[in-house]
């Protein structure tokens, strides 16, 4: 790619996007050379901020003229994954000035949002209209709701959670070929401006016999860049009634969770250990540790939700069978525990999280291994993480960790958080040593890792050389130079 850097004409961009959205000066291009991640820290060539979807078509247009690498970038900092950072050089495609929302309809529960609108943004805007979209844990106030969708993140809400793709569903991706395209209903017929005079609202996600969608999830911007999205919204209950089990068993929790997600009972419901509690709580290392202390090992958050029929009522009959599912279990609920309130834990996991970033709130940096399982695996997996950090030097008690049911209580994310010091070298070194041997172990244990980024990609794919081989022969239908983040995934 050094011939390529000798050629680049950074003219034809400024022509794109103007002057003032093209950068290349030092300090620029250091914020977007390096993450939390692992990977080697790399210089972009340049950095883009296109403001529609026509500039996108003509920066990839451009990209394939000259032969230079592409990278979208959608959130902003601090970013973890290594999935921005540049393989080879290249041009950031900064997507934050693509930041309006195009669309809100109550009545078929959809919005229209272009890549730079952030978790707060969306929220504030559907909420005057009575709804709200299915968010993940408390995530970051730089992050894109498309980036998060497209990286499927679940969210807080299982019983909204039909499919790894929700709240997901149209469209508008420019591929690496310049093509522009739109998935599902959003393809046609028809503009979409046509469509919503029709009365349509681009919900259908899926295609009849090939859904593009799922290509695009999880790809890491290796296919093309999204330039909107439909999402998924839900009705904005009127009443919230939060509680809280606890307990130091985990298996106990997790039956009561699943018998609630099953029987549709609630909302929000998640399981933290004391340690991820205390730090989505509090702000600084000494708290954080104080409250962890005060806290028992295993804290299931749930909410009953009444909405605009009878909302008194269907929380009162709610809260009546989740008591006697808990009894049949032996699981007391409480309002409250170690002096926090459901009130207060629903509120922080349901919005943007404050600043510092919550996961890096005690030692400025972390990293997490995150992987699908069944309900029975999760107790197993949970030890499992504890026995191999043992083995390489790492307290089991520093470990944060998150299980969220997913699909409707079918299956289940779990998230192990590792947090260390990112100026203390040795730190750093033994959390590099125990996430790649923790993640082989959990793999061969049925830990099933749906998003690969970094140094796990290698390994994840070379599991599987048919799925490899197959992607590798829709790069090149979808993006026959390879200018679309070269060096990710298995490409």
């Amino acid at each position: 790619m050094k011939k390529n850097k000798e050629v680049f004409r950074k003219e034809r961009l400024i022509d794109i996007v103007g002057v003032e959205n093209f950068y290349e000066d030092s300090e620029t291009l250091d914020q977007y050379s390096s993450d939390h991640s692992f990977v080697p820290p790399r210089r972009p060539w340049g950095v883009v901020k296109p403001g529609s979807s026509e500039e996108v078509v003509e920066i990839v247009k451009w990209a394939n003229e000259v032969n230079i690498p592409l990278i979208p970038v959608s959130s902003g900092p601090p970013r973890f994954r290594g999935d921005t950072i540049p393989e080879i050089g290249g041009v950031i495609v900064d997507l934050s000035r693509m930041n309006r929302i195009k669309m809100v309809d109550r009545l078929d529960r959809v919005v229209m949002v272009e890549p730079g609108v952030r978790w707060g943004e969306l929220q504030e805007a559907v909420k005057k209209e009575g709804m709200r979209v299915p968010m993940p844990l408390s995530p970051r106030r730089t992050k894109s709701v498309i980036g998060s969708c497209l990286e499927r993140e679940p969210h807080i809400i299982p019983k909204y959670h039909l499919d790894h793709s929700d709240p997901l569903l149209c469209n508008e991706v420019v591929f690496g070929t310049g093509d522009l395209f739109r998935t599902g209903e959003a393809a046609g017929p028809g503009t979409i401006e046509e469509q919503w005079k029709a009365g349509r609202r681009q919900k259908i996600g899926e295609g009849i016999q090939t859904s593009l969608m799922r290509l695009l999830q999880g790809s890491q911007g290796t296919f093309g860049i999204i330039t909107w999205s439909t999402i998924k919204c839900e009705v904005l209950p009127r009443i919230q009634k939060p509680f809280i089990a606890a307990g130091e068993d985990l298996e106990t929790l997790l039956e009561f969770g699943y018998r609630l997600v099953r029987l549709r009972l609630g909302d929000e419901l998640f399981i933290l250990n004391g340690k991820n509690l205390a730090s989505l709580l509090e702000k600084d290392g000494e708290a954080i540790r104080d409250l962890k202390e005060a806290l028992p090992t295993w804290v299931l958050l749930f909410c009953l939700a009444g909405y605009e029929y009878l909302p008194e009522e269907r929380v009162e009959y709610q809260e009546k069978d989740v008591k006697e599912v808990g009894q049949r279990i032996g699981v007391k609920i409480s309002e409250a525990v170690a002096g926090i309130s459901a009130e207060k834990l629903l509120r922080t996991a349901s919005n943007p999280s404050e600043e510092p970033y919550w996961k890096i709130r005690e030692k400025g940096g972390c990293q997490d291994i995150y992987f699908i399982t069944s309900f029975n695996a999760v107790p197993k997996l949970v030890n499992l993480m504890g026995e191999i950090c043992g083995r390489e030097g790492y307290p089991p008690s520093e470990v944060g960790v998150y299980i969220q049911p997913v699909c409707q209580g079918h299956g289940h994310h779990c998230e192990f958080r590792l947090p260390y010091d990112p100026t203390d070298s040795s730190q750093k070194e033994i959390v590099k040593s125990l996430y790649l041997r923790a993640s082989k172990t959990l793999m061969e244990n049925g830990a099933f890792f749906s998003r690969p980024y970094d140094l796990l990609a290698d390994i994840v794919f070379d599991r599987d050389a048919v799925a490899r081989e197959v992607l590798r022969r829709l790069k090149n239908v979808f993006d026959p130079k390879n200018i679309m983040n070269p060096g990710k995934l298995c490409f």
